[in-house]
């Protein structure tokens, strides 16, 4: 099983392995996932003080909140499947 990459910005990097989801954190739902692993301590916060655009839930319950749009992390993801 090969190891990939994805660049979440800011030179920050995550494996596209154990990535369940990417979303937008502006529902009440996302809100509350994020709350509940700031909580608990599973919080990472990749977005160097700017806006949160896009929260990616870890399948080891980890949320890690990044400053750039899912459509543009989810695109690296899939252009990374691709290599």
């Amino acid at each position: 099983m090969d190891i990939q990459l994805i660049n979440i910005g800011f030179g920050n990097i995550v494996s596209a392995n154990r990535v369940v989801a990417i979303v937008s954190p502006d529902s009440s739902p996302i809100k509350r996932i994020i709350s509940d692993a700031r909580d608990r301590g599973h919080l990472i916060d990749a977005t160097y003080g700017r806006r949160t655009r896009a929260a990616i839930i870890m399948d080891s319950s980890h949320v890690i909140l990044s400053a750039i749009q899912p459509e543009t992390v989810a695109n690296r993801f899939i252009l990374s499947k691709d290599a």
